[in-house]
């Protein structure tokens, strides 16, 4: 017998709670199962036994066919007492167990019996269980009795006829569809519960009819849902719907708008919550759409239900990743619950805040962080950090304030990923504001001081060793760095000795005083420290103030251009198969292995700051450069410009997965296409994808590198090179056919026939535009990089726009087609605006600067006028800017 739950002592502060399940054990639960085929059954100690029997079941304890067995049989003669509590119980025990289909004849009559009964309790329980035990043969058998039970007054057996439909609907559709009259009446039903049972299985029976589903969501927002439950179903499947029909609310009213308007002031607090979460969630939803579901949801801020004050600044936080204008009408609510006694609430409402805030509001903003940051755990300050991060890029002239308070945040105690995340962003910082790097440098200085965290320590010295050398004064960092050789473990000091090489390397006069430290190093009791000290002061010269030689520099600190990859299994190669000659790192190769497709999919979110290399456009154009310079054919097309995102060629879950990615130099453009092969019973061969070029006269083709073989989800790259006039953003449009030989894989053995067969696969077409000639590249200070650039270079015309819906979409309409970068969070338009100034920047192809200023204005008739400014290091480039714009 297990024991009771006692309490010890009437002082609450020590009160013991003991469960009544402690030390339970099967054996001896399978033996107290025999009180079931007791003469004179005892129902309370019966259910007692049940009870024990689903805890060990929902423990994870396995039964043995025998036991399983010996006990459905003991249960089932628990059907003749009388006592509801035990029948319930019963119940229970009969859907854990799950009968076999020989042992399920055994208990269906007596199901069936329920089932008719008189009683509401068992007739609802016995539906329940029915079918979760029996096969599609069986269920024929009693859907007549489902079909009433459906449509039965008693709203408990309907409930349970109708969540029965929901699980059969996955084992038998077919049976299921049937009862599509029945479960439309439920729809009727004034029981809440019915109702909205009723309305889930009504949608999963139409799901694949999408004008089933249309005309469903029709027929019942004209008013005939009354229950709250039911409610928030239909506004999911109204979003549905309104998601599928595709369109565009800036030019034609959204179907359904209405009615997700109407919701916003029904009675159920629920309903309001889910109708405006469904509004926030449209595709392109304009701010005429979002206000009112804002406006509901700045009401629940200020709810006493800590529920609905975390579901409202959730959403609207949500809403200002995409949204800010409209949200900050709710700033003045959301600061209040910075104090909020849930720690949930008040992160939200700081990230929210910091996503709103303006410029002006930024240093208000720290002060009331300063006093928060204290109260809250690690995960949540993490969030903190990284909203301040995208605050500061969005306001580079802040950069003081922000980078002062990550470095006194970085003073306090916190664990590895909080640290991990404000050296992080302190790392972006330095890269994105190039104002920023001095401070940000010194404040990681004085960080690695006292980091107990190896692993950032080492990252920072590494980043030291990168930034350092280019600052105005690189001799101030020295002696951070040698404090680490002398104070710190053997990791950290050999991660030291090379950022001391560094320097010496990159900055001339400091070599002789580097040389001292690094001779120092040669004593060190750690070998790695010795070995690169004893490496650094062999290759970097003899320690006078001389240039060290390119090659050394290459050597020592350039990107090693092997894939590791490739390396390690040539080694392993060499050493499995000794030559006489010695390991020659030429025969390397340096064609870079795609990454398989299921690794692709388990890898997480990419690494940012120090566990990345530097953000887009340098890394991916890095990435990109080494494996076009593998390649013969494009090793004379020069410097790589720029490499655009992927850009779609097939649509999701089709045999063959193709991307194209767009590579631009200055006198040539090469087309990389990514292909998957998703189907395992085939191997691909000489894949190569055949361009129409026909809409793209100023290109020409000149070399192909086909893919010699793709198997089952394994990437590789095919590539297309075409010739285009140097240093002239040429545009065009361009058809492409997946051509290969299709050879059957025997998925037993995964060998291959020997003959296959020609086939092709059509992808989508795609375009080379404007944009893809200019690259994003910010300045922290748009006013003083305008005014050093010569005014001779500056070209202003205006431009009409033609109507629009708003200013907001004719400034991203501009941003888009010069693919520029924005400056100082001027791509956002304040609400109702009549006017804006949007700043950009960019670098042209032949890295020539460019700096633009749009000036828009908008009528009463919402025609858009532009003027547009711009100033380059070329006045020629000032011109084609105004023809891309002229001709978009």
């Amino acid at each position: 017998m297990a024991q009771p739950l006692v309490k010890k002592d009437d002082d609450r502060d020590e009160e013991v709670d003991y469960s009544p399940f402690m030390g339970i054990e099967k054996g001896a639960v399978l033996q107290e199962a025999r009180v079931f085929n007791d003469p004179q059954l005892d129902a309370r100690k019966c259910s007692q036994v049940i009870t024990k029997l689903l805890y060990l079941l929902n423990q994870g304890e396995t039964f043995t066919k025998f036991e399983a067995t010996d006990v459905f049989f003991a249960v089932t003669k628990l059907f003749q007492s009388k006592d509801i509590g035990l029948r319930r119980m019963v119940y229970l025990m009969i859907k854990e167990i799950s009968p076999s289909a020989d042992e399920v004849i055994i208990v269906t009559s007596s199901l069936m019996k329920d089932m008719n009964s008189r009683t509401d309790m068992y007739r609802a329980n016995a539906i329940r269980v029915l079918c979760r035990i029996i096969d599609g043969t069986l269920l024929t058998q009693i859907e007549r009795y489902l079909k009433q039970a459906i449509v039965d007054k008693n709203p408990v057996v309907a409930s349970a006829a109708l969540v029965s439909g929901i699980h059969l609907l996955q084992t038998t559709p077919e049976i299921v569809k049937r009862w599509s009259n029945e479960v439309q009446e439920a729809v009727q039903s004034r029981a809440a519960l019915v109702q909205f049972h009723a309305l889930a299985l009504l949608h999963q029976i139409r799901q694949n009819d999408r004008l089933a589903i249309s005309k469903l969501v029709t027929s019942l927002t004209k008013g005939t849902v009354r229950s709250p439950l039911a409610q928030c179903l239909l506004i999911r499947y109204t979003s549905q719907v309104i998601r599928e029909s595709g369109v565009n609310s800036q030019t034609v009213d959204r179907p359904f708008y209405d009615y997700l308007e109407g919701c916003l002031r029904h009675k159920a607090e629920m309903v309001i919550f889910e109708a405006a979460k469904a509004i926030t969630e449209l595709s392109n939803v304009t701010t005429r759409e979002l206000t009112p579901a804002i406006t509901v949801l700045q009401l629940f801020l200020s709810s006493s239900k800590p529920v609905l004050r975390f579901a409202a600044v959730r959403t609207l936080n949500k809403v200002a990743m995409t949204h800010p204008m409209p949200v900050t009408s709710c700033n003045i609510d959301m600061e209040s619950l910075i104090s909020d006694q849930n720690r949930s609430i008040a992160t939200l409402a700081i990230t929210t805040l910091l996503k709103t805030g303006n410029e002006s509001s930024v240093d208000r903003l720290m002060k009331q962080i300063t006093n928060f940051m204290s109260d809250i755990a690690d995960e949540f300050k993490i969030v903190v950090v990284e909203a301040i991060r995208s605050l500061c890029l969005k306001f580079p002239l802040k950069y003081r304030s922000l980078m002062n308070f990550l470095s006194n945040i970085l003073r306090e105690e916190g664990g590895f990923d909080y640290k991990k995340a404000i050296v992080d962003s302190i790392v972006i910082l330095i890269r994105d504001i190039p104002d920023a790097k001095e401070s940000g440098l010194l404040h990681l200085c004085e960080f690695i001081e006292d980091c107990e965290f190896t692993y950032l320590s080492t990252q920072i010295l590494h980043f030291l060793g990168n930034e350092g050398p280019k600052t105005s004064d690189p001799s101030k960092y020295i002696r951070y760095i040698y404090n680490r050789v002398i104070l710190e473990n053997a990791t950290v000091r050999a991660s030291a000795v090379s950022t001391l090489a560094k320097f010496g390397a990159m900055v001339d006069t400091l070599k002789p005083r580097v040389f001292i430290l690094l001779r120092r190093c040669l004593f060190d009791n750690d070998d790695e420290v010795r070995d690169r000290a004893t490496l650094y002061l062999n290759t970097l010269g003899d320690g006078s103030v001389t240039e060290t030689h390119k090659d050394v520099k290459d050597f020592l600190f350039g990107s090693f251009d092997i894939p590791l990859t490739n390396l390690e299994i040539t080694l392993k190669n060499y050493l499995q198969n000794p030559a006489e000659k010695p390991f020659d790192i030429t025969s390397v190769p340096r064609e870079v292995k795609s990454q398989p497709l299921a690794e692709k999919k388990a890898t997480g979110k990419k690494p940012t700051g120090l566990g990345a290399p530097p953000p887009p456009p340098t890394s991916a154009a890095d990435a990109y450069e080494r494996i076009l310079t593998a390649i013969p054919e494009f090793a004379s097309f020069g410097k790589l410009f720029k490499s655009s995102a992927p850009v779609e060629l097939t649509e999701a879950e089709t045999e063959y997965a193709v991307n194209v990615v767009k590579h631009i130099f200055d006198s040539h453009v090469v087309f990389q296409y990514n292909c998957t092969n998703t189907i395992a019973e085939q191997l691909l061969e000489n894949v190569t994808v055949v361009v129409d070029a026909s809409e793209a006269e100023e290109f020409s083709e000149v070399g192909t590198k086909p893919i010699k073989s793709l198997p089952y989800d394994t990437p590789a790259q095919t590539f297309v090179a075409y010739e285009k006039p140097e240093g002239i953003p040429a545009i065009g449009k361009f058809s492409n056919t997946l051509r290969f030989t299709v050879k059957e894989v025997d998925t037993s053995t995964g060998e291959a026939e020997d003959d296959g067969v020609e086939d092709e696969y059509q992808l989508e077409d795609f375009e080379v535009v404007a944009a893809d000639y200019i690259l994003k590249v910010g300045v922290s200070n748009f006013k003083n990089a305008w005014e050093s650039m010569d005014a001779e270079s500056e070209r202003v015309d205006e431009y009409g726009l033609g109507a629009r819906e708003s200013l907001t979409e004719a400034v991203n309409a501009v941003i888009n087609l010069l693919g520029m970068q924005p400056c100082e969070g001027t791509e956002v338009v304040t609400s109702n605006s009549r006017s804006h100034t949007c700043l950009l920047s960019g670098v042209y192809i032949g890295n020539v600067k460019v700096l633009v200023r749009l000036s828009f204005g908008i009528d009463g008739s919402k025609d858009v006028a532009m003027k547009l400014a711009v100033r380059s290091d070329d006045v020629n480039v000032s011109d084609v800017i105004h023809e891309i714009v002229a001709s978009g």
